[in-house]
């Protein structure tokens, strides 16, 4: 399962509430649930929940835990304050209009003594894939900032949260964004060379041997940035 965040590093544990914020179809979702944990996924886009939710639900039940998928807005999520023991939420801030408010509500929504990870794009990359064209940045639903790690830390803390540890990961998506952007985005999958890509990262998920290899490559291109964060148990003055 090609994960973003450590799951281990964030101490997901059995009969945590959990709640994966902006999760798509739901891969954290089914890693957490995996580890014990009873899991909201919670997404703006329906349709990439439609089958996840429904497979979730019947992987919990069988689980005898709880697994559920909502839709609905980031700036307005529909649950009481301090609700979640552990909240990610991945690949969103460098999609909304304002990250502190996203990140408020995130905060809200945590447990005192709860731990959150949140995950962006490395600006690197990101500015790599911006010199080879237009396109990554200017497709429906894209992307619209690079972020320095230190301006969603800043957030984190404007919003009551204390940024614990930093993480890389998907070295090998790097390059496979870069021959993307290089083979004219809108039309990328009909290279050859894209779809073998392709196919050497489904291989790779889940090879111990490639899983090292990948290990080494976030230390020189990362394609994602994981922050590691706590509410404190007792609020700042």
């Amino acid at each position: 399962m090609l994960l973003t965040v450590d799951l281990e590093r964030l101490e997901v544990k059995e009969g945590h509430l959990a709640l994966d914020a902006g999760c798509g179809e739901g891969r954290h979702c089914f890693g957490m649930l995996s580890r014990g944990a009873r899991v909201v996924g919670f997404d703006l886009d329906f349709s990439a929940m439609r089958d996840a939710s429904r497979r979730l639900r019947k992987e919990a039940n069988e689980a005898k835990s709880f697994g559920e998928m909502a839709q609905g807005n980031i700036y307005k999520l529909p649950f009481p304050d301090a609700t979640y023991d552990r909240v990610i939420c991945s690949e969103v801030m460098e999609h909304v209009h304002s990250y502190l408010d996203a990140a408020r509500e995130l905060a809200r929504v945590t447990k005192p003594g709860g731990k959150l990870a949140i995950t962006i794009p490395t600006a690197t990359s990101e500015h790599l894939y911006l010199r080879l064209g237009d396109d990554y940045f200017e497709s429906p639903g894209g992307h619209i900032r690079i972020f320095q790690p230190r301006e969603l830390a800043n957030a984190l803390a404007k919003a009551g949260l204390s940024t614990t540890g930093v993480g890389f990961a998907h070295g090998f998506h790097t390059p496979y964004w870069v021959l993307r952007s290089i083979m004219h985005l809108p039309d990328a999958d009909d290279s050859a060379l894209v779809r073998a890509y392709r196919q050497f990262l489904i291989r790779a998920t889940g090879s111990k041997l490639m899983d090292r290899v990948e290990k080494w490559l976030n230390y020189v291109c990362p394609k994602s940035l994981i922050l590691y964060a706590e509410k404190p148990v007792r609020a700042r003055a």
